[in-house]
């Protein structure tokens, strides 16, 4: 920028001058570390060829100790070759700001929502959720390390249909364990937590909430095969709710608490908290879906049709239009989505971020919709989408299935592969693409591991200052001026490069939502010093040599543990 200062007018008009220029790293560092293209995009405003102005440019380039040349390259590319000694000053910068390296305020000011996980608190979570929750982890962390003030939530969906189906379903098992036998719905839920759920009822209120079986199966449609499940199962519900009355709330408060409390533990143990569990049914309790229906009402976009209400989301660039409140009255899970939007809004958040699964594509446009209409901004709203993870066991795909209870939990997945290496796997991929769980790879401790083969570096590492200080000798402190100028290896060169790229992966990862980056570079990086670590030695008689590889491996070290941190993957000192 200071180059484009200096150009005159009769060369680069005012108007001409561009707020910003992108610089990039070159991807073969023989045409050197960096590459612009500024005078390539100035050609056409200033009438001259680029090679001319990336002349004028290279000569108004103001002194800097850390570019060793400049050269113009193809069309006009301005390439930088930078000096050692820059390098040198990033190694010298890692070791001063430590855990702190690598992160940046750029999302300064900033208040973003990240809302994730959310499944419903119908049973526990299975191995599809697992990748949910470690991905909107791991993006959090990484925003949070780029300066964003980051608030972590989880959607609660307690009210609605599959609620009162679990409801009904711990009611019938419940009632088994009272000696009445009753064929159990083909649509109900059938996992064996149904069952401990049930068993703990009875315990509390022993036969309070029996009922005889004719006066429950009496004038019930048929269940599948020879009848519709789906009415079959919804019949019931409003039957136990008739039986029970009062106590059905007790009943559904077994269910949704005991599966709450599970999931909580569960994602604790796997290393994900939230700021906020957010209850559905609290958007109705104090009145947000109303203030939501009116909100809408009052943009005039809102119309009756067969006794319900309807807003004109496709007005606003949603493919149909949205049922507000059926006929019935009661309110849709579309008036509750916005009434959520609104309340996130209303909490004073710039940006919602909402992590969803695959399925559930069609979100962003209905969201986005109905903030319009109420006169927010739509951009507030952010949707990433997160394809399936499916699981190989020995080759062999398992199928998994919440409401048969055929599914494999996030919780005997962590029992077999361990925490560190599910959080890695699920976030190895891009959200946007399905992601292959290969159970063998990840139990494996071998360098096809990447994640065992990037512990296995940091494990390295620290053998070498337990070697050192077993010898009786002593690393430098941190502030300490060392001579890295004896950093001439190939080896060094490569880690000295990548101390330097660290800070722009942590930002190419947050603001690309791509925690796959961060998980590629560590697996890179790794690499490149256990090549660094087999071909040299460090503890060496030459004590300038010795400080100056002691302090790049700690460099290195320190970068594993801050990068290993943000995916939620330990940095284990033995192994």
């Amino acid at each position: 920028m200071a180059a484009l200062r200096e150009l005159p007018e009769d060369i680069l008009p005012a108007d001409a001058r561009p707020e910003k220029v992108q610089v990039e790293r070159t991807r073969d560092r023989a045409h050197g570390d960096f590459a612009c293209n500024v005078a390539m995009a100035l050609a056409k405003a200033t009438r001259r060829k680029p090679r001319d102005i990336a002349e004028q440019l290279i000569a108004a380039l103001p002194a800097d100790f850390s570019i060793a040349r400049t050269e113009i390259a193809g069309p006009g590319f301005i390439n930088f070759f930078l000096a050692p000694a820059a390098y040198h000053a990033t190694l010298q910068n890692v070791l001063a700001e430590k855990e702190h390296y690598g992160r940046s305020q750029i999302g300064e000011g900033l208040r973003i929502n990240v809302e994730f996980v959310s499944a419903n608190p119908t049973g526990p979570l299975h191995v599809g959720h697992g990748r949910g929750a470690s991905y909107g982890a791991t993006v959090s962390n990484l925003l949070a390390a780029t300066g964003y003030a980051v608030h972590r939530e989880y959607y609660v969906n307690d009210a609605g249909r599959q609620m009162n189906i679990l409801a009904a379903s711990v009611w019938l098992r419940y009632l088994e364990l009272c000696g009445i036998e009753i064929k159990f719905p083909a649509n109900g839920y059938r996992g064996d937590y149904v069952f401990d759920i049930a068993r703990t009822l009875h315990s509390e209120h022993t036969a309070k909430f029996e009922r005889p079986i004719d006066e429950i199966v009496v004038n019930l449609p048929d269940d599948e095969p020879q009848g519709d499940k789906e009415k079959y199962i919804d019949a019931l519900v409003a039957r136990a709710k008739e039986l029970l009355g009062g106590d059905y709330d007790i009943v559904f408060a077994a269910g949704l608490n005991t599966i709450v409390a599970d999931i909580r533990q569960d994602l604790e143990e796997f290393g994900v908290t939230f700021d906020t569990w957010f209850s559905e049914r609290s958007l109705t309790d104090n009145g947000d879906v109303q203030k939501a229906i009116e909100s809408l009402k009052a943009s005039g976009d809102v119309y009756k049709k067969s006794g319900a209400l309807w807003f004109a989301a496709e007005k606003y660039g949603d493919e149909k239009d949205r049922v507000v409140v059926r006929e019935n009255g009661q309110a849709t899970y579309f008036a509750s989505d916005i009434a959520y939007v609104m309340n996130k809004r209303n909490r004073k958040f710039d940006h919602l971020l909402y992590i969803l699964g695959a399925d559930h594509h069609g979100y962003v446009a209905r969201l986005r919709a109905g903030l319009q209409a109420t006169k927010d901004d739509p951009k507030s709203i952010e949707v990433r989408l997160v394809q399936f993870a499916i699981l190989y066991r020995g080759g062999e795909k398992v199928q998994m299935s919440t409401r048969s209870g055929e599914f494999v939990t996030l919780r005997n997945l962590r029992a077999e592969v361990g925490r560190d290496a599910a959080r890695y796997f699920y976030i190895s991929r891009s959200n946007d693409q399905h992601l292959d769980f290969d159970l063998e790879l990840a139990k494996s401790h071998s360098t096809d591991n990447p994640v065992y083969y990037i512990q296995y570096a940091h494990a390295r590492i620290c053998s070498v200052f337990r070697q050192l200080a077993s010898q009786g000798r002593q690393f430098p402190d941190a502030a300490c001026n060392r001579d890295f100028s004896v950093l001439t290896e190939p080896q060094e060169d490569a880690l000295l490069v990548s101390l330097a790229r660290y800070p722009e992966i942590i930002e190419l990862a947050a603001l690309g939502r791509a925690p796959q980056h961060l998980a590629h570079f560590l697996r890179d990086f790794a690499n490149e010093f256990h090549t660094y670590y087999n071909a040299h030695q460090f503890i060496v008689d030459d004590t300038v040599l010795r400080d100056a590889r002691l302090s790049l491996v700690a460099a290195v070290g320190q970068i594993i543990r801050n990068g290993l941190e943000l995916l939620g993957v330990t940095a284990p000192e033995s192994m």
